[in-house]
């Protein structure tokens, strides 16, 4: 059977002052005296450093030999490695600068391309110049040549954006002209019965002059605006029955007439395509079918003009009579032959 026994570490120390005769004792255990060395390296290496420190600036400004080759080592390592990494940055927004001026020579092709559709001639929108060539290895830009490059691109970006703020405000304004011109047709799935000119008139037999396309269709099939705009009259007329008239602006107007049910009042905006009414037979009619005008100040144009424009028209079932007088001339709005 072992024994063992561990004594703690303890460290006596006994100052003697002989002028007094008298004496001390300090009792330091295990965990005091590790923090008294502890304590004593940290001095140690704080006196190390500031000697080293001091001994360091005094060589550096004094021009030591040693000292003074080991600073500029020092210096000129730091400086080249700035040297490298402002390079490295350089080239690296200098690929940048490539890449984001041909994306402008893109965008420059896009908007001459943009600017025909819109009808936008800008003297400044020119073919961008022909570059390419061999490959030969230069010097990186500096700083002050990429600055400048850079500020050339911010000024050409500019006016790029300029000119498709010009783009855009055009194309608008076509969309919303578009929009408002009678190119839609009124009735979807409709035979056309009666074009526009001379015609027969079915309750008289004689030749009169018809101002409008009549599609033929089933009573209450839906009857659509050809564009949009504000409706001006919503009545009951002795020959077109329930009829509608929207404004489309610059003095255009669109008649529907013979509906059998109306949807929209007089001051309603109406968009394009919108339902306004259903198909009748009311007024000066023979069955159901849609009476379509356009007049432009206030004279009858022919409608397949202007629906030709957005598509095709069904052929007329209907043969035009020959006319049998002089030429049709403009007629008020309100004709009563239908």
């Amino acid at each position: 059977m072992y024994e063992c026994r561990c004594r703690k570490i303890e460290l006596h120390l006994i100052i003697t002052d002989a002028w007094l005769a008298k004496s001390r004792a300090i009792h330091l255990n295990g965990t005091k005296l590790v923090l008294a060395g502890l304590t004593a390296s940290f001095c140690l290496m704080l006196v190390a450093a500031g000697l080293y420190h001091w001994v360091f600036l005094k060589g550096a400004r004094e021009g030591w030999p040693v000292i003074g080759s080991l600073v500029k080592l020092m210096v000129k390592d730091e400086f080249e490695q700035r040297d490298r990494f402002m390079r490295e940055n350089l080239d690296a927004m200098a690929r940048k600068l490539g890449e984001m001026q041909a994306k402008i020579v893109q965008l420059e092709s896009l908007g001459e391309r943009v600017s025909g559709l819109a009808g936008v001639k800008p003297d400044e929108i020119k073919a961008p110049p022909g570059r390419g060539g061999i490959l030969v290895e230069g010097r990186s830009l500096t700083m002050e040549e990429l600055q400048g490059t850079l500020a050339d691109l911010d000024r050409l970006t500019d006016q790029r954006a300029d000119l498709f703020t010009v783009v855009e405000s055009r194309l608008f304004d076509q969309k919303i002209r578009k929009m408002m011109v009678p190119t839609q047709q009124p009735l979807v799935g409709g035979n056309l019965g009666s074009s526009f000119g001379w015609r027969i008139d079915p309750f008289t037999g004689r030749s009169a002059l018809h101002t409008g396309l009549d599609f033929q269709s089933d009573t209450g099939t839906q009857i659509l605006a050809a564009a949009g705009g504000v409706v001006v009259t919503q009545e009951f007329h002795s020959a077109y029955g329930n009829m509608i008239e929207i404004d489309h602006g610059n003095d255009l107007i669109t008649r529907y007439a013979h509906a059998s049910k109306v949807m929209v009042k007089k001051g309603d905006l109406i968009k394009r395509g919108q339902k306004i009414a259903e198909v009748g037979t009311t007024g000066r009619s023979t069955g159901p079918h849609l009476h379509f005008e356009v007049l432009v100040q206030g004279v009858p144009q022919d409608p397949q003009k202007f629906l030709n424009a957005g598509q095709n028209l069904p052929t007329p079932q209907a043969a035009r009579a020959p006319p049998a007088g002089p030429a049709p001339q403009p007629v008020p709005p309100m004709v009563a032959h239908r």
